[in-house]
């Protein structure tokens, strides 16, 4: 679309900023000779060249107006006074001084604009009146007083304005600027989140896909049936796997937090299952719950799930072929705690830590996904070796006060 006359001008002044100075006293130049065919009483006479030349000679130090604001007034302010002291029979408007002001106000401080513009209203007025030889308060005199005070208003007005749609550029730029930091932050968590679930999910069946293809491959000559056993439930943790992962991959399409009905995102009423595929690729795992279950919201259930998860699959990665789990879910009255202790006798991990080798303990993502995943749902996880032996993660998630609704902790 074509700029319109008015943009394009305004463009090309930005560009030139010296014509944009120079415009005024143009503009002033040639009204000066209409204004010198003026008479007071209403009539016309012929031009008078000297008002013009020197209107035209005052306007001159307009080209650095923006430069040397208060310069360029006291200059146009000399100028004209001289001339009205050498001609005071001619009438003559300081209009040069009067856009010199303007100019000067518009880009001071108003305390200092006014105090400037009331001062040269003091000490313009006498003296024209002197040299015009008039009394004081003469038409002429306060008219020019006005005149002063008014170019000294304007300009303050005009930096006002200035100053009032810079704060908004300000306050604008600085809410897109918080707008795309916030959009920022947002996809990170998203990404740590999903990058969290794909551990998770990923960790816990390749665990047990690999326990049942060494179970298989261990049973395939000596006991034919049970390695057939074993091959179907490597199947179906197969085809789990898949299908959590495309939930969770799923979650990229989604605007919001909530899956798709078909997708559910699994929970503390999935325990069971979860402790039966894990005692059938060899793990012993027994489970208490203690105090009086009930709901958590959406985000405390699924890190529950996934937290006795990724602590039940690196018990099984660590603690040693002949280690058990024991999962305790206590129910407190605004809090869970999860503990999941194992008894793995394996040697020391290589970590910094050095400590041993049960439950999941290598200091890899697991420790640091089940620490987020806590921290994210309002609670606390503590890890580390338990005694005698083994391993000992405990986490403590907030629950919703006993007396609320379904509808108060929904999602």
């Amino acid at each position: 679309m074509t700029d319109s006359l008015p943009e394009r001008v305004r463009k090309l002044l930005a560009r030139h900023p010296r014509l944009r100075d120079t415009l005024p006293g143009l503009a002033v130049s040639m009204m000066s000779l209409p204004a010198s065919m003026a008479t007071e009483s209403g009539g016309w006479h012929e031009p008078r060249p000297g008002i013009v030349a020197w209107t035209v000679v005052s306007c001159v130090p307009l080209a650095w107006r923006t430069r040397a604001p208060w310069l360029v007034t006291a200059a146009t302010l000399l100028m004209e006074l001289l001339y009205a002291a050498l001609g005071p029979h001619t009438s003559f408007t300081p209009a040069a001084s009067l856009v010199a002001l303007y100019t000067a106000a518009s880009r001071t401080p108003r305390r200092t604009a006014w105090r400037a513009g009331l001062a040269i209203a003091l000490v313009v007025t006498p003296l024209l009146a002197l040299s015009y030889q008039q009394p004081l308060l003469s038409a002429r005199t306060v008219a020019t007083f006005d005149l002063v005070i008014l170019a000294t208003a304007l300009g303050d007005a005009v930096r006002s304005n200035r100053a009032r749609l810079e704060a908004l550029r300000e306050r604008a730029e600085h809410a897109e600027r918080t707008r795309e930091e916030e959009a920022a932050r947002r996809v990170t968590e998203e990404r740590l989140r999903i990058a969290r679930d794909l551990h998770d999910v990923v960790a816990h069946h390749i665990t047990l896909v690999n326990a049942q293809t060494g179970v298989a491959q261990h049973l395939v000559r000596t006991d034919p049936e049970a390695a057939y056993q074993a091959l179907g439930q490597l199947k179906e943790n197969s085809r789990a796997a898949l299908d959590e992962l495309r939930a969770t991959v799923g979650l990229l399409r989604q605007e919001g937090e909530a899956p798709d009905p078909r997708d559910p995102l699994p929970g503390l009423d999935d325990l069971d299952g979860l402790i039966a595929a894990f005692r059938r690729a060899g793990l012993p795992v027994e489970a208490d719950r203690t105090g009086t279950p009930r709901p958590a919201t959406p985000s405390v259930d699924l890190a529950a799930y996934r937290i006795l998860q990724e602590a039940l699959t690196n018990t099984r990665k660590h603690a040693g072929p002949a280690a058990t789990a024991r999962i305790r879910l206590d129910y407190g009255p605004d809090t869970l705690r999860l503990t999941v202790t194992d008894d793995g006798r394996g040697a020391p991990a290589a970590g910094p830590a050095g400590t041993p080798s049960g439950g999941g303990h290598s200091g890899g993502h697991g420790l640091v996904s089940m620490r987020e995943r806590a921290t994210a749902a309002g609670g606390t996880l503590t890890a580390g070796p338990a005694r005698p032996h083994g391993y000992r993660v405990e986490a403590v998630l907030p629950l919703p006060a006993p007396g609320e609704t379904d509808e108060t902790i929904g999602p």
